[in-house]
């Protein structure tokens, strides 16, 4: 039998981590004192008008969830990955969980740490991300916790509102995908819908 050479060979292997490809989100959630913390993620999709979001035990955004469920989820677009990049090695949490400290370091003023805008919301208590051209308003339904040994919380938000930049907005109801350029994070490096723009300060290749 003579082998197909159109299919390509495959080999096992056994990734640190899984992020192959999914929208960056800002997500900013409510602080103690009413102002917002801003954790950047990548594991969230959405359905109709829900959007799930997935989110590691001990940081501030779950911390905050679980007290108060308004969030924003802001989407940036490729040219903010710097911005993005800067809040990475940031936490709300102090003093900073013995898991984090050796690469993270606390920050409570993550707006301006990384030179971003607080516009007040609508319908929540969280501040939208001014440069981040998609800003959605949603508000916690559920959060699952789940995983061993690292665990993680499955969260359930429904929409409230959607903001856009107006350059984006194609309609009352649309979005122009020719003008949308999300920030995409790959494997812990950074690209738009184009080439790679940078990584992350974790990447290891």
């Amino acid at each position: 039998m003579i082998a197909d050479t159109r299919i390509p060979a495959t080999r096992t292997i056994h990734p640190k981590i899984l992020y192959f490809g999914t929208p960056v989100v800002l997500l900013t959630t409510v602080n103690e004192d009413g102002t917002s913390n801003i954790t950047p993620m990548s594991s969230a999709w959405a359905l109709t008008d829900r959007i799930i979001l997935g989110l590691g035990e001990g940081g501030k955004g779950l911390l905050n969830l679980s007290r108060d469920p308004d969030c924003v989820i802001n989407l940036p677009s490729a040219d903010l990955w710097h911005q993005v990049e800067a809040l990475a090695p940031l936490t709300g949490v102090n003093p900073v969980p013995t898991s984090k400290a050796a690469q993270f370091h606390f920050a409570r003023d993550k707006f301006a740490a990384a030179g971003l805008t607080p516009l007040a919301s609508d319908c929540v208590r969280s501040a939208r991300i001014a440069q981040c051209p998609i800003q959605i308003e949603a508000s916690v339904q559920s959060i699952q916790m789940t995983g061993d040994p690292v665990r993680f919380a499955i969260v359930e938000t429904l929409v409230h509102r959607v903001h856009v930049h107006e350059g984006l907005a194609q309609s009352d109801e649309h979005v122009n995908p020719a003008r949308w350029n999300p920030l995409i994070y790959s494997f812990r490096h950074y690209f738009g819908l184009g080439c790679e723009l940078g990584k992350t300060f974790r990447a290891q290749v």
